[in-house]
């Protein structure tokens, strides 16, 4: 085995004393323990280290000849590191391991995996979420609407009560993990708690399953609920509702369900955020010596709107207020009006002449700023 500075291990200095050494093993083994995502290497080393530097004759030896032998018992004489043992080899028997007393240390993971003094995790799970797409009509989305949706989502088999066993029998106990779903492997202080084979992890075995669940305890159904979907959703939006997704097991909470809205078109209207566009058709004439229009607004009322002398097309003209309500903060956006000048595609010969000699008065104006 090659040499190993357990001191930078456990990140402690050679001077550490006896409970900075466990306070420096119990950091890192909450970091590096495997049921918490940590390496099972790194945590055999930890282990290694801790067995070492937390007794007193270990680790005068490692400190000494700067290096941990473990079974393989160094060679004795005067000169030898084993020199002065019986034997020629470190004390605790023939492997050169003593056992060590881990005082408290043997239920620091008891509240950090949830096992309690029983050992055993908790098996219960917060329920998945689910994401189901709702389309609306565009005065759906602007003044909100309650609706039903049919949500596909697994529930209690209503046979077996969700057991998984078939009416009449009951699930055993696995008689491998006992129960616990789970079995642990001895490795060096601490044992390794892996999924129990037997049993999938379930703590129970089920020899007549369900013949509605296969043995599942739950089945698939097409769950209708009611959401109230809330004035001014936009187009891709997401609505959350909490606990309306998949039903948790052991007591834990529902899953949520997201909403995602599309919304429909509408023939004029469109959606900025909390703004309503509408495109306002005007003529060259308007444009030019400017009028008033009774324009619609989304909640189904007219406006009177000004359009200025010399409005050029794309202006956009702003009504406050006659917009979609805000999600997110009180009041509603604004309705934005986009002039749009209509050339006529169809002339009589008087309409064109005029236009000429309107175009013939004008165009030195258009271009002066180019010149």
């Amino acid at each position: 085995m090659a040499d190993k500075d357990y001191y930078d291990i456990l990140g402690v200095s050679k001077t550490a004393t006896a409970d900075e050494v466990k306070k420096a093993f119990r950091k890192q083994a909450r970091k590096h323990h495997p049921d918490a995502g940590g390496s099972e290497e790194k945590f055999k080393e930890i282990n290694e280290a801790y067995e070492v530097l937390s007794d007193e004759e270990k680790r005068k030896q490692y400190d000494t000849y700067g290096r941990y032998f473990g079974g393989n018992m160094p060679p004795g004489g005067a000169g030898g590191p084993g020199a002065g043992w019986p034997g020629g080899g470190f004390p605790g028997g023939a492997g050169g391991y003593s056992t060590v007393d881990m005082g408290d240390l043997g239920g620091i993971f008891e509240n950090l995996f949830a096992g309690g003094a029983s050992g055993k995790r908790s098996r219960a799970h917060r329920g998945a979420d689910l994401q189901y797409d709702l389309t609306l009509t565009f005065d759906e989305a602007l003044s909100g609407t309650s609706t039903k949706v049919d949500v596909k989502r697994t529930e209690q088999c209503s046979t077996c009560s969700g057991t998984g066993a078939k009416p009449g029998t009951s699930a055993t106990t696995c008689p491998t993990c006992s129960g616990s779903g789970h079995v642990t492997q001895g490795q060096g202080v601490f044992g390794f708690s892996r999924p129990c084979q037997r049993c999938a992890g379930t703590g129970r075995i089920i020899e007549h399953p369900c013949t509605t669940c296969k043995g599942k305890g739950k089945v698939l159904r097409v769950k209708p609920l009611t959401v109230n979907i809330p004035p001014g959703v936009t187009d891709g939006g997401k609505l959350r509702f909490a606990g309306k997704g998949e039903p948790g097991t052991g007591g834990a909470p529902a899953g949520d369900l997201y909403v995602t809205t599309t919304i429909k078109p509408h023939p004029y209207f469109s959606r900025d955020g909390a703004d309503v566009v509408l495109e306002l058709p005007v003529t060259i004439t308007e444009a030019a010596l400017g009028t008033e229009v009774m324009v619609p607004t989304p909640d189904g009322g007219k406006v009177k709107l000004k359009v200025a002398p010399g409005t050029a097309d794309g202006k956009v003209l702003r009504v406050p207020g006659k917009g979609a309500p805000k999600l997110k903060g009180r009041g509603s956006g604004d309705l934005k009006v986009r002039v749009k000048i209509a050339v006529p595609q169809k002339l009589t010969s008087e309409q064109k002449d005029l236009l000429r000699e309107f175009e013939s008065l004008r165009s030195d104006d258009v271009r002066a700023h180019i010149a």
